[in-house]
Order: structure tokens, then C-alpha cells, then sequence
């Protein structure tokens, strides 16, 4: 392939979220796996799972909880997991005590799963199929890992889905090359690189306002706000504890106002109640810190209005 035929390739890229009705091929399924597998790993450990949706209630349930109807609609669909846990196997099947290194698991696993989905949408699109990365998945965290049964030392990092599209393809600006790349060191980008960079992006979004856009789900109230919370306690609950200090999770608590905070030991594990006069909501973990944030979670999603 030419310079030319590489950029022409990647140009073709764009997302789909709906699908005609095809079945994959058992030998271009196959691809998608071998290229999956061929990514590149941390150490050789291969830290990721990808967990086949085919049951077809299972993906409408899945494609339900997290609002993106095309884990149901796309000919094959899967939950890319960051996977620690076959690791800590295989480290025990060869009487070595699995270490204490929770912050780094989370980092190299999101890193070789990215890398092994990304590989798996490329050969995708090698065979003239197009795909969708859903971020949603973060959005029914609890249910999607109790609905895939997940381990301990697992947790679905997005969804990815391909099939063959049935919507015409759309062009997909990207800011400046100048704002991406820096040589040596970051180069703190200007203002008038910054409205350029707006200004770009515009043609992507409905009402030609990236910032507005950007502002739903990043900007203060925007959804990423309750999906912190989720992911968090989802995170130690999983056995990747160091994601939050108990002072900030008090922090957090605080700013959903919960002053009154109670933690006491229940059982084998511990039990935490955040109280108000017209609330309470309640958390139960292996440590005070998961039970703590298990409680967090369910104040969060009540605020958002996500009861019953």
C-alpha cells in the first residue's frame, strides 16, 4: 500500500450505530479474533477478555440498560473487559502470591484491552465492515457485570459491535495536527488555537457548538459526573481499591449533601449509611472504603433521578 492508500483507509473510518440484518461469517469472525489477539500486551500478560453477546435477549437487555439499541442490531457484539483476574491465575497456578499493584492493573488493562479491540474494528474495516465503540456500557456498570457474571479483578471497559451498515457514511472532523502533537515537551495550546479547534469541530455536532456538546457530558452536572461515581465503586468492589481515599469519598458525600456518615463493621464485612432528613442511602463492601462508596452510588443515581 501507498501513503496514499494508508490515509485513504483511515479516512474511510466513521462510526455506525445502525446495522442491516447480516450474519458475520465464521471465518471473518475468526479474523476479527486473530487480529485481536496479535496487539500488542504489557509484559505478555494480556490483560483483557471479550465476552461474545449471543444471546439475543441478553444483547437486548444489554442494548437497553445502556441505551445503545445496536448491541442488538449489529452482526456481532461484545463487552471489551479490562482482565486481571487470569493473570492472578496463572500466577497462582505456579504457587507465586499474586502482588498489590491496583493502580498500575488499572492502567495496563485498559491499556491491552484498547489495543486488542482497536486491532479487532481495523481488520473489521480491512473487510469492508464498519463498527461502534459504545462508552455506555459505563452507564450500567452494576448491571452489565452481574449480567456477564464477572469475576473479581474484571470490569467491561465499552462495548464494541460490527456488522455491515445501514446508514450513509458521515465525515468526522479532528482538530489540528498542531493541537495533538507536541515535540520534546507539551506545548500549551493558545487561545486562538483553542477556537480554531472549536470552530473545526463544529460541523460534528447538530447545533454547530462542540463546546455545548462537550459540556453535556463533561462540564459540571454533565453525565461523566455520575459515571465517576459508578465506575469508582465499581473499581473497588472489583479489587482496584486505590481508586478513591476514604477523605475524598467523604468529600463526595459532602457535596451530594450528605453530612451525616456511618460506617461500622456487619458480618465479615462493613455496612455505611449516608443520612439526611429526607434521604438515606445505604452501601455494604469488604472494606469501609467499598461500603462507603456503594452507598455513594446509590445517593448519586437517586439525585439523577435514576430510581426504580
Amino acid at each position: 500500500m501507498t501513503p496514499e492508500d494508508v490515509k485513504a483507509f483511515f479516512d474511510a473510518h466513521w462510526t455506525v450505530r445502525r446495522f442491516k440484518t447480516f450474519e458475520l461469517p465464521r471465518e471473518h469472525l475468526d479474523v476479527l479474533l486473530h487480529a485481536a489477539q496479535r496487539a500488542p500486551t504489557d509484559a505478555t500478560a494480556q490483560m483483557y477478555s471479550f465476552v461474545q453477546l449471543r444471546d439475543p435477549a441478553l444483547r437486548a437487555r444489554i442494548g437497553e440498560l445502556t441505551g445503545n439499541p445496536h448491541f442488538a442490531a449489529a452482526s456481532v457484539a461484545f463487552v471489551v473487559c479490562a482482565d486481571v483476574y487470569r493473570l492472578r491465575r496463572v500466577l497462582e497456578a505456579r504457587g507465586y502470591p499474586y502482588g498489590k499493584w491496583p493502580a498500575a492493573a488499572v492502567h495496563f488493562s485498559i491499556g491491552d484491552a484498547v489495543m486488542a479491540a482497536q486491532n479487532m474494528l481495523i481488520a473489521a474495516e480491512m473487510l469492508g465492515y464498519r463498527g461502534c465503540w459504545i462508552g455506555g456500557v459505563l452507564s450500567a456498570l452494576p448491571e452489565v457485570m452481574e449480567l456477564l457474571a464477572l469475576p473479581e479483578l474484571v470490569f467491561p471497559f465499552a462495548g464494541l459491535v460490527v456488522g455491515v451498515p445501514d446508514e450513509a457514511p458521515k465525515s468526522r472532523p479532528r482538530v489540528a495536527r498542531s493541537l495533538i502533537l507536541h515535540e520534546d515537551r507539551y506545548r500549551l495550546p493558545t487561545g486562538a488555537e483553542i477556537e480554531g479547534a472549536l470552530a473545526d469541530m463544529a460541523p460534528i455536532t447538530a447545533r454547530g457548538d462542540w463546546a455545548q456538546t462537550l459540556a453535556g457530558y463533561f462540564a459540571l452536572g454533565g453525565t461523566m459526573e455520575a459515571r465517576d461515581v459508578t465506575l469508582q465503586a465499581v473499581l473497588a468492589r472489583q479489587g482496584f481499591s486505590h481508586v478513591r481515599s476514604f477523605d475524598e469519598a467523604f468529600a463526595r458525600a459532602e457535596t451530594l449533601g450528605f453530612a451525616d456518615l456511618r460506617v461500622r463493621r456487619r458480618g465479615e464485612g462493613f455496612e455505611a449509611w449516608l443520612d439526611r432528613v429526607e434521604a438515606a442511602h445505604r452501601g455494604e463492601g469488604n472494606s469501609p472504603l467499598q461500603a462507603l462508596l456503594e452507598a455513594i452510588e446509590d445517593a448519586s443515581q437517586a439525585a439523577h433521578g435514576w430510581e426504580g
